[in-house]
């Protein structure tokens, strides 16, 4: 049986999701693949996080743009969505780190975001179970978090809503020249296929520059305001940008739930799934140093996952140059669900010839052959 669409979605996790949706509003008849369910794979093992970054000009106007777009979708989300707008804190150790904070402070602030920052003293009373002495932070109110398996399924009922089709359960095995072929002998016909599948993209179109980097995570019981906000340590900075080592980092969420999601750790070369004690430990001792009474909180679940990384941390959204029918959107590392709406609106963009509301450039898959970046 084949199937004739105007765009086939391959990847029905959160940045699928945010394509048929965008895609699908504007009229387009579109169907969404996927070998699994709603929101499996990196969107089920992600945080959450909506924050604006700025590792470069070209992240932050990706972060930034997109996060804009999530904002307007506030109102709508339904409560498993659990959109908190509970801020950042990008917590400074030292005075090093705060001559960082204020550096972001001004970048943030030229740039239109607004942003405080927080002395020793302030830093305290907004977060009282923060270990003693600290420097302080950058608190950046704007910033939310969600449930991402549940977002991605909101999504895609927005989608639906406008016409869109779901096709799950059945892997896709190859797609090419407009056509996608599911391994159970059904195919798709279309204009345009969107590879969004994170690090299986890869296998469906291969030669684009994208490997797996391991994550783990922990979320405890319920544990009401033992933190109120979002918490980085400013060294996950630095931490993001090791790629020859593993590392962790302090990086702790609060959800509606009164449950603590406790982060975070980057293994390299890793193929399997399984939980690293050691670099579990190391995470969890990260978080307790800074939050202390972490250390005497229950655990309920511990998992991986795996970000879709790109070596120069940018997203490739846009055609694939062999293939013009293959619109990527893939590669958005730990950032998946901040720039999914981006994402979904640059694709819109592409596939329908309008200008987009930031340069693409950037994000082009064609950097990768040129050189550029990498």
């Amino acid at each position: 049986m084949s199937v004739t669409t105007d765009v086939v979605v391959v990847g029905a996790g959160i940045v699928g999701a945010a394509c048929a949706l965008e895609l699908a509003k504007e009229g387009l008849r579109v169907s969404v693949v996927d070998g699994g369910f709603i929101g499996g794979g990196a969107t089920g093992a992600g945080m959450g996080h909506i924050v604006v970054m700025d590792d470069s000009e070209a992240q932050f106007a990706l972060t930034r743009y997109s996060q804009m777009l999530w904002d307007d979708l506030e109102s709508e989300a339904p409560p498993n969505v659990e959109f908190d707008r509970c801020g950042t804190i990008w917590v400074a150790a030292d005075e090093e780190e705060m001559t960082e904070v204020r550096r972001k402070f001004s970048y943030y602030g030229e740039r239109g975001v607004q942003s405080e920052i927080l002395d020793a003293q302030a830093l305290r009373e907004a977060e009282p179970n923060l270990r003693r002495p600290l420097a302080g932070g950058l608190l950046v109110r704007g910033d939310s978090v969600l449930y991402p398996p549940c977002a991605a399924a909101f999504l895609l009922e927005k989608a639906r809503a406008f016409g869109a089709r779901l096709h799950l359960e059945h892997r896709v095995a190859r797609i090419g020249n407009g056509s996608v072929f599911l391994d159970d002998g059904r195919s798709f016909s279309a204009n345009y296929v969107v590879n969004a599948t994170g690090q299986d993209a890869p296998r469906l179109t291969p030669g684009i520059n994208i490997k797996p980097r391991k994550g783990h995570l922990v979320i405890t019981d319920r544990y009401p305001g033992l933190i109120k906000h979002q918490l980085v340590e400013l060294g996950y900075l630095k931490s993001a940008h090791v790629v020859t080592s593993d590392s962790v980092a302090f990086n702790v969420q609060p959800r509606r739930t009164g449950q603590i999601l406790i982060g975070s750790s980057r293994q390299y070369d890793i193929a399997t799934g399984e939980v690293d004690s050691k670099i579990l430990a190391r995470m969890l001792q990260r978080a307790f140093e800074y939050v202390p009474r972490l250390a005497s909180a229950s655990s309920i679940r511990t998992w991986t996952g795996f970000r879709a990384a790109t070596p120069d941390k940018l997203p490739l959204i846009g055609p694939w140059r062999d293939d013009s029918s293959i619109i990527l959107a893939a590669g958005h590392e730990g950032l998946g669900i901040t720039t999914s709406m981006a994402t979904g609106r640059l694709v819109a963009d592409r596939i329908l010839d309008r200008k987009p509301a930031i340069p693409v450039e950037p994000y082009l898959p064609s950097r990768q052959m040129s050189g550029a970046h990498v």
